[in-house]
């Protein structure tokens, strides 16, 4: 699987942009259940070895029903976004939200205590070798989707929905949080959309100029 694009500045966002078209052809890393189980490793949302262990043990065609409805998670709060994005949330917003607290009300996270590892280049700061550390049960496929929905609640409580942006590229769907500063943020890259803008100005310019 090619590599997935986090240009969001938000996982929120990026989940969003797993349906993109990068160059001329549109690509969905959540298309079935291996593009799931290979999104989520990429966005670290998951233990590797949680992710080897649910494609061992799934069913024929579980993974893939789970990438079903990763799929409308993802356009149902594609729609929420683009409702709001341009201006900060209210608190009359929080009715829509309903069916991912829904979603967030399945998880089972719990705390346990695990070990630090020791950082070299910190001396002295691990006197005490534990950590509290807030991990979940991966007991189905289904699990799957409660850290993409933790990830997109999270988005909803801490980003500033005034400065949430579409890629101004004409073709391009990405979105992200212009955390820039000033706010002018235009591309989801300049390597990609903004260099293209950067070309058509040129050729644009270049026409005018012999016409």
């Amino acid at each position: 699987m090619t590599s997935a694009i986090f240009v969001g500045d938000a996982l929120g966002l990026d989940f969003l942009n797993s349906i993109a078209t990068p160059l001329d052809t549109p690509v969905d890393w959540i298309k079935d259940g291996e593009g799931l189980l290979d999104w989520v490793g990429q966005a670290r949302l998951a233990p590797p070895e949680a992710l080897e262990t649910m494609r061992e043990q799934a069913l024929p065609g579980e993974l893939d029903r789970v990438a079903d409805q990763a799929r409308r998670l993802r356009e149902w709060f594609r729609g929420f976004v683009r409702e709001h994005k341009g201006r900060p949330l209210a608190a009359q917003d929080l009715a829509q939200l309903e069916p991912l607290n829904r979603l967030l009300e399945r998880d089972e996270i719990f705390a346990r205590i695990a070990p630090i590892l020791a950082d070299k280049d910190l001396p002295g700061r691990n006197e005490i070798p534990f950590q509290l550390q807030t991990t979940r049960k991966w007991r189905t496929p289904e699990a799957l989707l409660l850290p993409i929905g933790e990830a997109l609640a999270r988005f909803v409580c801490t980003e500033d929905f005034s400065v949430v942006k579409a890629c101004e590229g004409p073709a391009c769907t990405l979105l992200f949080v212009d955390h820039t500063r000033g706010h002018r943020r235009r591309w989801c890259s300049m390597a990609q959309c903004g260099n293209r803008a950067k070309q058509a100005a040129h050729r644009h310019r270049v026409k005018a100029h012999h016409d």
